[in-house]
């Protein structure tokens, strides 16, 4: 049974392009994992067999062969933690130059630096108290006139956008969005070819920055995970082992998107836990341990390079989040159905609007991350932000935070898709977090008035009993669980960034409501949902219970060929009537029993190749039989012959000159001799979870 689906693309044979090198899967088709297994299998034992032939001496003695073959033999065992290093490193990089690019772009909206135009504003008043930023005379606002501030803020809003937007479309399509759906596919064996090219890398290393400073109300986390896995496939596919095997590859992009989250949070472990609870069903202990590896690689060369000397954002609600994946969904197919063709408009002009009625409110016009940490500062601390410890003014601050709260909801829900680089944790958490406080805010004016009250009678006289900055902590929490439906991963990266055990329950028990809520309307992450909305191929991790055999769902009309009695020209014919992925093989009586399985990509190379180095013609007889004679032939090209043969380029042209000739072409070394079956009346739900296993 195969797990490969698509098309086929014929190549002309009339000398326009020749086929000289296979592309084992086409793009959007989903890889066999068991064929690849085998093809990997296969690899090994030709290196083993190389690796321990004899290269010492007529008496035994060391020479230079054995010296370098046993170097050669560390360097392959060692390959893996390289690249991985390698991989991690330049992660950190990247995240360093986007983070100090994005700071400055945000604050050139607000004005300039007159000490050097290239210093943003934290920089340029370096030693000015953060609350006393008024006294820094190096930095200047555009203007002194609010109305031509106001103009100048949305002018650079909209070209920022604009620019990021204008990229996407033109340079790189795939830049845009978040990437993490895409990326959960592509580990479950999804092919979309340049998705994770050096060229998506570069623009929406480019545009995020952009969009960010835009005012956009989408985060970079989620592109940073695309970006992160974007140099695990290019420094990867630099290697032989990981560029000629999937299975290997993605390990390394497994790793990549830990490193991902990693940077984005400053959390490696949370970054492994993000990678086994969100993006992958199938995780090694060896890929476990290489994440965690690649992820502090990454954590370490950013904090290295970090010109803020921060390394943390200081971290930083079931109904939110079913409630932005069902409307984010619906404003989705609004925009395929009518915005599909005004990328660059809609982007502009939602950066544009985000801009005019942010500026108004002091919660939405500064920066989703330097907004949160104000937030979750605590008032005794001298945390006070723009009066927002004061008492005379708690009810205008409560109402200011609702109002954010609303508003970036509604930003939040139409910008989320936009094709532009948009990741939707921050923004989560922003909303979380002003909620938060606001409720904090009431609750603690409660306590005030009515500090006798037996809802607040543990509440000692002389300490302070409501934390504001607690409350947005952990509704900062609660909204990204309820929108990801992440739990224990949320935890972790909240224990990272504060190392403080006193949140560790209170966030435990908000996270668990919010799992049970978003539970008991029946939501799935946003991340799953659009994946379902744009129809990738995804086998989810929960159970279903169809009460259906397979027969039910099984195609009747199946395309076969004969194990012997067919010619090239009836191959041919096949191959060009049809569109699956592979054909089974049975035999000639009228039993029809099954002998096998090749697939569709396999065979159309083999027939195109055999005609190049043989002198065959149409009429030449194929068979798919395989014989004791025929596995002595090809003995010495290292083939571990048995279930799932597994061929590669490197040995099939060398095949093709033993097993094809005028009088017949042999095809078995190509068919997968004992395929995946199971009977017609085995549950649905039982072959979805044998598929889950497979990878």
């Amino acid at each position: 049974m195969s797990s490969r689906i698509g098309t086929y693309t014929a190549v002309d044979g009339g000398g326009e392009e020749e086929l000289e090198q296979i592309r084992r899967y086409e793009d959007f088709t989903t890889i066999d994992w068991i064929q690849d297994s085998a093809i990997e299998r296969n690899r090994r034992i030709r290196k083993a067999r190389q690796l321990h032939a004899a290269h010492r001496g007529p008496r035994g003695e060391v020479t230079l062969r054995w010296v370098w073959a046993n170097l050669r033999k560390v360097l392959d065992a060692a390959q893996s933690w390289i690249v991985v290093s390698i991989v991690g490193a330049c992660i950190g990089v990247n995240a360093a130059i986007i983070s100090i690019v994005t700071e400055w772009l945000s604050d050139i909206k607000m004005g300039y630096c007159s000490d050097g135009w290239w210093l943003n504003q934290q920089f340029c008043c370096w030693e000015i108290e953060y609350d006393d930023e008024d006294a820094c005379d190096s930095w200047h606002s555009w203007s002194s006139v609010g109305p031509a501030q106001w103009t100048i803020f949305v002018i650079f809003a909209g070209v920022f956008a604009f620019v990021a937007a204008h990229l996407v479309k033109t340079l790189a399509k795939y830049a845009a969005g978040s990437g993490i759906s895409e990326i959960k596919c592509i580990l479950a064996g999804f092919v979309m070819k340049g998705y994770l090219g050096f060229g998506t890398f570069i623009i929406k290393s480019l545009t995020l920055p952009l969009v960010i400073a835009s005012g956009l109300s989408v985060g970079k986390e989620g592109p940073s995970v695309h970006m992160a896995c974007c140099i695990g496939s290019v420094v990867a596919g630099l290697f032989t082992r990981f560029a000629q095997s999937h299975g290997k590859m993605r390990e390394i992009l497994t790793a990549a998107s830990a490193a991902g989250v990693a940077v984005a949070f400053g959390s490696p472990i949370g970054g492994v836990l993000f990678s086994i609870e969100e993006m992958t069903s199938n995780f090694s202990i060896k890929t476990m341990w290489r994440s965690f590896f690649c992820a502090l690689v990454a954590t370490v060369t950013l904090s290295a390079m970090n010109p803020y000397r921060s390394g943390k954002l200081v971290l930083f609600q079931g109904l939110y989040g079913a409630f932005m994946v069902k409307f984010n969904l619906q404003f989705a197919a609004f925009r395929r159905k009518h915005l599909a063709d005004y990328p660059i408009i809609e982007a502009v002009t939602l950066a544009t609007l985000t801009a005019m009625i942010g500026w108004f409110n002091r919660f939405l016009r500064i920066d989703m991350t330097e907004g949160m940490a104000i937030l979750f500062r605590e008032c005794d601390g001298g945390g006070d932000y723009d009066h927002l410890c004061q008492t005379s003014v708690q009810w205008p601050m409560a109402y200011s935070l609702f109002i954010a709260t609303i508003l970036r909801i509604g930003m939040v829900v139409v910008s989320y898709g936009s094709k532009v680089p948009a990741g939707i944790f921050v923004p989560s958490m922003a909303i979380g977090a002003t909620f938060g406080r606001m409720v904090g805010i009431i609750v603690k004016a409660m306590e005030r008035s009515s500090h006798q009250s037996g809802i607040f009678a543990v509440c000692k006289p002389d300490v302070p009993c409501i934390t504001p900055g607690t409350y947005a902590f952990l509704g900062a929490a609660a909204a990204l669980s309820g929108v990801m439906r992440i739990t224990v991963t949320v935890v972790v990266i909240m224990f990272e960034l504060t190392g403080a055990l006193t949140y560790i329950l209170p966030t435990m028990i908000v996270l668990l409501v919010t799992k049970a809520v978003g539970d008991f309307l029946g939501t799935n992450g946003i991340a799953d949902e659009a994946i379902r909305f744009n129809g990738y191929p995804f086998l989810d991790k929960d159970d279903h219970a169809y009460n259906v055999p397979i027969s039910r769902v099984m195609r009747a009309d199946l395309h076969t060929l004969p194990v012997s009695g067919i010619t090239v020209r009836g191959i041919e014919e096949t191959l060009a009537n049809t569109d699956v992925k592979g054909f089974p093989i049975v035999s000639t009586d009228s039993r029809n029993r099954l002998m096998g399985y090749i697939g569709r990509t396999e065979l159309r190379y083999v027939l195109n190749k055999a005609k190049k180095v043989q002198d065959m013609s149409l009429d030449t007889p194929c068979s798919f039989a395989s014989e004791s004679e025929d596995h002595d032939e090809v003995e010495f090209s290292g083939i571990a012959t048995g279930p799932g043969v597994g061929m590669d380029e490197d040995i099939s042209l060398e095949l093709i000159e033993t097993t094809a000739s005028p009088d017949v072409f042999k095809l078995w070394p190509w068919v997968n001799q004992t395929p995946l079956t199971v009977s017609p009346q085995l549950p649905l739900e039982i072959v979805m979870q044998l598929f889950k296993r497979i990878g």
